[in-house]
């Protein structure tokens, strides 16, 4: 296929916005409803942080008609939760943040740690997008700058062809930083931050003698980090660079039918961009996110002990499955979707570990089989396509 010269040219819409354009709406309604303190550079009270993040409840809040930017703004709006987790972490970590500490988000693959660590930025600073990716090639440029090397050969080191990295902008900003996955990165890489962060200055020797050999952090400078507990490639983070950072765990979503909207909710939005409808029936989510929290916890809901896989069985995964059954049921119609549910589990099971592959054949003969056995159609089906794990 040939794209015309209009389509090779006209602007391709994202996939997903930045929390920052996504919700800015309730930014800017934030902003002006909560008057309040703010710690230096921020963009929102605090308070309206926490509210940004948990949503305001069954609240609908009201703007001041002396606020309303000549009918810019509503009058009143009702704000969505975003994350789903205890309001209390989200109140520690923004205590962390307007401290100028360093917060680090620590939890099992899958369980929101980088969309927490962008809502924080984005409602913080009004960015999400001053941020390193940690990975074992990451140096330590990432964390302090790199050269303009075609500027640095013809004028030599000058502020001009000085690179700043996502950190050293922040720093002179007075944003907030991000870094993901920071244990992927080697432990001399990830100690560059462990002056950054207590003395708040960054140093250029290439540039001493001038202004810019020294950058001192604006206030509201500060660093969110994220790290996995278990997972390949890790590096242990040093006992300098750990007193450094606010440690707070992000933990799987307690609540079954919570988890379930939010699968939900985030497979419904992947379809979409997909350009389909979500058409997964409830029961069968339902029964998906069961499987995904025995597995995930090594027990049943009903109290029957399950072998946990090596791999993690996370949130995230099972939003992955539950859209691709939704884009089989939307694109490739005419089959039974539960069909399709034992081997998109395998294909998820099945990923470092061989022997997950009979560890996902115990559970069917074990909390499959013994719902089946107690009456449930759905689970009677799903026990009936055991041999399509083989």
């Amino acid at each position: 296929m040939t794209l015309t010269a209009d389509q090779a040219t006209a602007p391709t819409a994202r996939q997903v916005l930045p929390a920052e354009e996504r919700y800015a709406a309730e930014l800017a309604f934030l902003a002006a409803h909560d008057d309040g303190p703010r710690p230096p550079c921020w963009a929102l009270t605090p308070r309206a942080v926490v509210t940004f993040i948990c949503g305001s409840g069954d609240e609908t809040l009201e703007l001041p008609k002396s606020r309303r930017a000549d009918g810019e703004l509503p009058a009143r709006l009702a704000i969505a939760p975003k994350f789903v987790g205890e309001r209390a972490l989200v109140e520690r970590c923004v205590v962390t943040l307007a401290g100028e500490r360093g917060l680090l988000l620590v939890g099992e693959p899958g369980t929101a740690k980088s969309m927490l660590s962008e809502l924080l930025a984005a409602g913080v600073c009004g960015t999400s997008a001053l941020t390193v990716q940690g990975t074992a090639g990451t140096t330590e440029d990432a964390f302090r700058y790199g050269w303009n090397y075609a500027l640095l050969l013809a004028q030599g080191p000058t502020p001009q062809a000085l690179v700043a990295s996502p950190v050293l902008t922040a720093m002179r900003t007075g944003r907030v930083a991000r870094v993901e996955e920071i244990t992927r990165c080697l432990p001399e890489v990830q100690d560059a931050l462990v002056s950054i962060l207590s003395d708040r200055r960054l140093s250029v020797p290439e540039l001493a003698g001038t202004a810019d050999a020294l950058v001192a952090a604006t206030p509201g400078f500060t660093v969110i980090a994220t790290a996995n507990l278990r997972d390949r490639g890790v590096s242990e983070m040093s006992a300098a660079l750990k007193r450094r950072f606010n440690f707070e765990t992000v933990d799987p979503i307690a609540d079954a039918d919570a988890e379930t909207s939010l699968v939900r909710g985030q497979a419904t939005a992947a379809v979409k961009r997909a350009g389909a409808a979500f058409g997964v029936d409830d029961a069968v989510l339902e029964a998906l996110v069961t499987v995904f929290r025995d597995l995930r916890s090594g027990r049943s809901a009903e109290g029957w002990d399950v072998e946990r896989p090596g791999t993690v069985m996370s949130t995230a995964e099972a939003v992955q499955v539950a859209a691709s059954l939704a884009v089989a049921t939307a694109y490739l119609p005419g089959g039974d979707v539960l069909d399709l549910v034992p081997g998109h589990l395998l294909g998820v099971v099945r990923k470092d570990d061989p022997a997950d592959h009979g560890r996902l054949l115990g559970y069917w003969d074990g909390p499959v089989r013994r719902r089946a056995e107690d009456g449930s159609a759905l689970w009677r089906r799903l026990w009936d396509l055991r041999e399509n794990l083989r």
